[in-house]
């Protein structure tokens, strides 16, 4: 074992115990900075001799191996609060990755649906309950609950389909959702959430399907799946058939997609950037930003596309 590794166990334990990282994040920086650790070990160095050159070097490295810009950034970005961590600890005087560039990458702006679209599904979803009955319409109501509370809330699938009945209690207004890292938040349930709520639990009291009954259940989503609750991968199949039924792109739909769609929209419509952060849980503001890039993206293409000097040659 390497003389570094209780440095390590301390930044994750730190990790843990601080900013309440969830379990896989915890490995994932160890997985990085273990890999780290073997790199200087190459050239008889170790984390606290270590210099600029040599994470510049580890950098270089990974790019030779083929590791994606991705990828590379975030080892950067483990190695960066790792080292800002032994600072503030003082076991290490200067940290080697100030001034360390990340690497170039294009920007990938998240998915996203208009207004319209999401009316559409929204509608849809509708018809799809005056069609159909028993189990089928039981399915129906339930898809369009869980499609109002996404596009109402932001929350993330996993969040969502793993709901406890408890969260009815108190306020019918709000919701408290536990997310990552076991960190809770208030959502707010708009007027057409708790509509599509309260008809779905109204049935649930009713059904005969076996599984439907919420009141006896401890999910608010229950079905037979071995969670005990509604998956997020049906949840995300029945959006795509959802998708082709009001005539969208499948592939163009899905529960994070509408996540997407409740922040943009909001930040469309004139909402502070600290609120969308709150409302998505996000627990660093960075993260959120990325939705004020979509909106610029749009802006621009509603000036290439409609302008009448956009296309316009030169000279």
């Amino acid at each position: 074992m390497s003389a570094t590794d209780p440095l390590i166990d301390a930044f994750i334990e730190m990790l843990a115990a601080e900013r309440g990282a969830a379990a896989n994040t915890l490995e994932a920086y160890r997985r990085d900075l273990e890999d780290y650790v073997a790199f200087l070990a190459t050239s008889d160095t170790t984390i606290v001799h270590a210099r600029a050159s040599d994470v510049a070097s580890y950098l270089r490295d990974l790019a030779e191996k083929g590791l994606a810009a991705t990828s590379r950034a975030r080892r950067l970005s483990a190695l960066r609060q790792f080292y800002k961590f032994l600072v503030a600890e003082g076991h290490i005087e200067d940290d080697p990755v100030v001034g360390i560039q990340g690497p170039k990458m294009g920007q990938t702006l998240p998915k996203t649906l208009s207004v319209t679209e999401v009316d559409r599904l929204i509608e849809a979803a509708k018809a799809r309950i005056e069609s159909t009955t028993g189990r089928e319409r039981y399915a129906a109501v339930r898809l369009y609950c869980l499609l109002e509370m996404l596009y109402a809330t932001g929350m993330r699938v996993s969040e969502l389909v793993s709901l406890p009945r408890s969260v009815l209690q108190g306020d019918s207004r709000v919701l408290t959702i536990k997310g990552k890292g076991g960190r809770e938040r208030l959502v707010p349930l708009n007027a057409a959430a708790r509509a599509a709520l309260d008809q779905y639990l109204a049935l649930g009291e009713d059904a005969d399907d076996g599984l439907s009954p919420t009141v006896r259940t401890k999910w608010l989503f229950p079905s037979k799946s071995a969670e005990g609750h509604l998956t997020r991968q049906r949840l995300g199949q029945e959006l795509k058939e959802l998708a082709i039924a009001a005539g969208i792109d499948p592939r163009r739909v899905s529960p994070h997609v509408l996540r997407h769609a409740f922040a943009s929209h909001l930040l469309d419509r004139g909402a502070d950037l600290r609120s969308v952060q709150q409302l998505l849980g996000h627990a660093d503001i960075s993260t959120t930003q990325i939705y004020t890039h979509v909106l610029e993206e749009r802006l621009r293409r509603l000036v290439l596309d409609h302008h009448p000097l956009a296309k316009a040659k030169l000279g």
